[in-house]
């Protein structure tokens, strides 16, 4: 699919200023939006939006669920307006946070407030005709999220560790913790509900004010997530619905290589069924986001396929993914979808090929460059037309911390190819990428604001202090807006 010629800025939905310790689909989003579009832009990347767990670090990329929206996202003030419930009725403080998330305070406050809704929306509503709608037309997905994350709380514990019935989905299990756990799953419902209203709604207003929403799709998925218990079929499992292989990247000349854990993919019966799940999947994410961009896109030409038992990732071997035949089958399903690819990492021919013969963008980010070296692909003034330019990504430093951490001379050779002395390196770097012939030129809002990498949103193969930075309100300022829209003028993107 073509792109046209734009820009804009990522910014995750959990850095949003507003209340209760994290930013939410409300007014701050919403007000976000009207930045945007003050400020000349016309794209707002975010990073996965599904439930995450605290056990994973609330990375958004271990979710229990690749269909679900994340409860932590739900605006309570937009409940509240609606007359579901009044935040007077929570007996927990909303946590008051406003530069970085706290995950658990937030996560116990807003469940109590949610929990609260809940009771209040059955009580004085029903199940409205509304409600019965989405339940229905989500149910291939929402039924078993719903059991799922009853079943998790109930059983208190990963569903690998359930007992067997249910941990194998036997159908006479199933059924008995529906009728056990009815009014919780009936709550996990209720919040999808109004996260898919406030969803829309937001949707709507970025349509209206000429903003693309661009979401992210991990290519793999958590374990332990409604998923794979639901669906272990599409996954390689052994008999006791355990995976016997887990997905990494193999170790290279500068690093030890990843076993991340996901479990892998049983491409084989996926092809056979005509990657219904796949299918389901992003029917899904398209009905909340314009674009996405896929992550790890390297996993669908070969993945690197770990044993289970096998801590080292070098234990691993490279395996053929579906290649051009899931996306041709995807594309006779659902219409040619705009997709960004993540071709970063393990780069190789093969990989470039799969791209180039789909034709979508791959990404460009200066911050791999080496500056020193003439033609570098990464420098901005080499980016093809058909990529996505990015001063930063969620994985990266911001660009001040980059810049503050590069030796002289790859400082120097920097300053030598882009023109410049260092002064307000963040906006010299956006300058840079707006100028490429990327089609597509992003920057985060921790460089529009010149901060360095005490403000980076996640830092990889970390544990802990990821996800948390937040934006606040007056760094959305009239002034920066200004100078975004002046240098997208000059360099020609709406």
């Amino acid at each position: 699919m073509q792109f046209e010629r734009q820009s804009g800025v990522f910014l995750h939905i959990t850095a949003l200023p507003g209340p209760h310790g994290i930013g939410d689909l409300g007014e701050g989003a919403h007000e976000y939006i009207d930045w945007l579009a003050s400020a000349n832009q016309s794209v707002w990347q975010f990073c996965p939006i599904g439930p995450t767990a605290s056990i994973h670090g609330d990375s958004p990329y271990q979710s229990y669920s690749a269909f679900a929206g994340n409860p932590l996202l739900v605006s309570l003030d937009t409940l509240s307006e609606q007359a579901y419930f009044s935040l007077n009725d929570v007996s927990i403080d909303a946590p008051d946070a406003r530069h970085e998330v706290e995950y658990d305070a937030v996560r116990e406050f807003k469940t109590a407030a949610l929990r609260t809704a809940a009771e209040s929306f059955f009580d004085e509503f029903g199940p409205t005709e509304s409600f019965g709608r989405f339940c229905e037309s989500q149910s291939a997905w929402l039924d078993d999220y719903a059991l799922f994350m009853s079943l998790h709380d109930a059983l208190e514990g990963a569903w690998t560790e359930w007992p067997e019935p249910i941990r194998t989905h036997e159908s006479a299990a199933v059924e008995h913790y529906r009728n056990e756990l009815e009014s919780d799953i009936a709550y996990r419902k209720f919040v999808q509900f109004v996260f898919d209203r406030q969803w829309r709604e937001l949707h709507q207003k970025a349509t209206d004010a000429g903003v693309t929403l661009v979401g992210d799709l991990p290519i793999y998925v958590a374990l332990d997530s409604a998923d794979v218990w639901a669906d272990p079929e599409a996954f390689e499992l052994n008999d006791a619905h355990q995976p016997s292989a887990v997905a990494g990247v193999p170790p290279t000349e500068s690093d030890a290589g990843q076993r991340w854990g996901n479990p892998l993919y049983d491409w084989e019966h996926l092809r056979e069924t005509n990657y219904e799940w796949w299918i389901s999947r992003l029917e899904r994410l398209f009905e909340l986001v314009d674009i996405t961009r896929i992550d790890h896109f390297k996993g669908f030409e070969s993945f690197w396929s770990i044993p289970a038992d096998a801590d080292s990732p070098g234990a691993g071997e490279w395996k053929s993914g579906p290649g051009k035949d899931f996306f041709d089958t995807v594309a006779a399903r659902l219409g040619q979808l705009p997709f960004i690819v993540e071709d970063l990492g393990h780069i190789d021919q093969s990989l470039h090929e799969l791209r180039e013969s789909l034709n979508f963008p791959g990404m460009r980010v200066p911050q791999y460059a080496d500056w020193c070296q003439e033609g570098d692909m990464y420098q901005p003034m080499h980016y093809p037309r058909q990529c996505v330019a990015y001063t930063a990504t969620h994985d990266t430093n911001t660009t001040v911390g980059y810049y503050n951490s590069l030796s002289a001379r790859q400082r120097d050779c920097l300053h030598y190819n882009l023109g410049i002395d260092g002064h307000e390196i963040n906006w010299s770097l956006i300058d840079a990428v707006w100028r490429s012939d990327a089609i597509i030129a992003m920057t985060t809002m921790q460089d529009i604001l010149g901060l360095d990498s005490h403000a980076r949103l996640n830092t990889p193969e970390t544990a802990v202090g990821n996800w948390q930075w937040r934006c606040n309100s007056e760094g959305l300022s009239d002034a920066l807006a200004g100078r975004l829209a002046a240098l997208s003028a000059e360099h020609i993107r709406d």
